[in-house]
């Protein structure tokens, strides 16, 4: 029997799924721990009605992780009119709803409907409690819930959960078996390190026998980090889980069009600078690839193909695998 490579991914948001989509082809073993924190939208709505971890993240993380994502796609993301008594809820969250009131459990809910379309990688929620974000800004603000943190217009400091919240057994053992460790593009303080909060990934991480890689924004993200460069977005993933857990970061620092980085600024964005040489002093390695493209939007992007084979690339110790 062959022994695959174990690779967990980190993230939430639209960003774990650009990873995810590319690693499914890949002869790995993929799990995806997912984000609960989102309480916007949809989400919002039917995480106060139920009292559940909210199902956005996961409907898009199962559509990226599907076989037939773009069927998949037009079902899970079909939403009913906003006058209809289902209140244009996405029809993905609806199931994932539905299975939840049937198993009382939103990570068995996920599981049965990761079966039931047949997909192969195991979708992990960060924490099956219904969480509450909180952002404290520089300035002393406390701002409460994860849809408004990006519009405080301060500069975020920390963000964290009023109680204490944990991880679930099931996801320390999988970060501890891991051979690959992935920290998900996507919105740092909103989407990445709500799962690096809970109690017990921090030990895990140090725990687990596998390299983590930290994949950097391309882009600064208004409101949450204007004027970041890749070597902030570290230290506030350290001021989480601490120093030295970090092995490798991946980069693209190939030029961006002018025209393009000007479309960025007008909206209060700008490129991340990566400082190779400060990074490196944290006994980092830094990875810099060609892994970005633009969208016919004039959107820069992470390309998930090219992504995800830089990421295969980075797993250690092949001789154990594959015999």
């Amino acid at each position: 029997m062959n022994k695959k490579p174990k690779v967990v991914v980190i993230g939430g948001g639209s960003g774990i799924s650009v990873v995810l989509r590319g690693l499914k082809y890949l002869p790995i073993e993929l799990t995806a721990i997912v984000s609960v924190a989102d309480d916007g939208g949809s989400s919002g709505t039917l995480r106060k009605e139920f009292d559940s971890p909210p199902p956005g993240d996961l409907r898009n993380v199962l559509i990226a992780l599907s076989d037939v994502e773009p069927i998949i796609e037009d079902v899970f993301q079909y939403r009913f009119k906003e006058n209809s008594s289902i209140g244009a809820h996405p029809l993905g969250n609806l199931l994932i709803m539905a299975m939840n009131e049937i198993t009382g459990n939103i990570g068995e809910a996920v599981d049965r409907l990761r079966k039931l379309f047949n997909i192969k990688a195991k979708i992990l929620p960060s924490t099956t409690e219904n969480i509450v974000l909180y952002a404290e800004t520089e300035n002393g603000k406390i701002i409460e819930g994860e849809s408004n943190i990006p519009f405080s217009n301060e500069k975020i400091k920390k963000v964290f959960y009023k109680n204490e919240r944990k991880a679930p057994i099931e996801n320390l053992k999988v970060l501890e078996e891991a051979d690959l460790i992935v920290f998900g593009i996507g919105s740092l303080y909103t989407s990445l390190i709500p799962n690096l909060l809970l109690e017990g990934m921090k030990e895990s991480l140090r725990k687990t026998k596998g390299k983590i890689v930290y994949i950097c924004n391309a882009m600064q993200q208004p409101g949450e980090t204007t004027g970041y460069s890749a070597d902030d977005h570290i230290q506030a993933i350290c001021d989480v889980i601490g120093d030295n857990i970090i092995d490798e970061i991946v980069v693209d620092t190939r030029e961006i069009p002018e025209e393009i980085l000007k479309r960025y600024k007008k909206q209060n964005s700008d490129r991340v600078i990566v400082e190779k040489e400060k990074i490196k002093n944290r006994n980092i390695e830094v990875i810099d690839r060609d892994i970005l493209e633009i969208d016919s939007k004039g959107m820069i992007r992470h390309h998930p193909y090219k992504l995800s084979a830089t990421l295969y690339s980075l797993i250690d110790k092949w001789g154990e695998f594959y015999k």
